[in-house]
């Protein structure tokens, strides 16, 4: 069975060591950022299925680096994971394109179960893109 591949910003070290240690677990691909802009350079360079973003870190926060990524059109699916959480920040999350929102702590399988929605979601608007793609070859 496929696993998402993930790319893991935060800028608390020791939650993002630990989560990728349980996400590597379950057996998904992991790698981790702990910066907004370190995030965008890794996007820039390789492709993820899922992106998990915390909302505050200094810098760029992940509002500015989700509008980012969403400037890149990539066929990405990006859940909010904070643990400053507001209704404010949520409904911008939502405007700028995030799969879904949480906070921090939230369970194990509530993470787990949004990871795998977000990259049944991508693997659709992959399909769609493919399809759209064979379609202007014919056309």
């Amino acid at each position: 069975m496929y696993k998402e591949k993930i790319l893991l910003v935060d800028d608390e070290a020791a939650f993002t060591v630990s989560m990728a240690k349980l996400l590597r677990a379950k057996g998904y691909q992991v790698t981790t950022a702990g910066s907004g802009k370190q995030a965008i350079r890794l996007l820039e360079a390789e492709n993820f299925d899922v992106i998990v973003l915390d909302l505050k870190m200094p810098g760029m926060d992940g509002l500015a680096t989700l509008n980012e990524i969403k400037k890149m059109k990539l066929l990405t699916e990006t859940l909010i994971l904070t643990g400053h959480g507001s209704i404010d920040s949520a409904l911008e999350a939502f405007n700028l394109g995030a799969y879904d929102y949480l906070t921090k702590p939230c369970s194990v399988e509530d993470l787990l179960a949004k990871i795998e929605g977000a990259g049944g979601k991508k693997e659709v608007a992959e399909k769609r893109e493919a399809l759209n793609g064979m379609i202007r070859i014919k056309g």
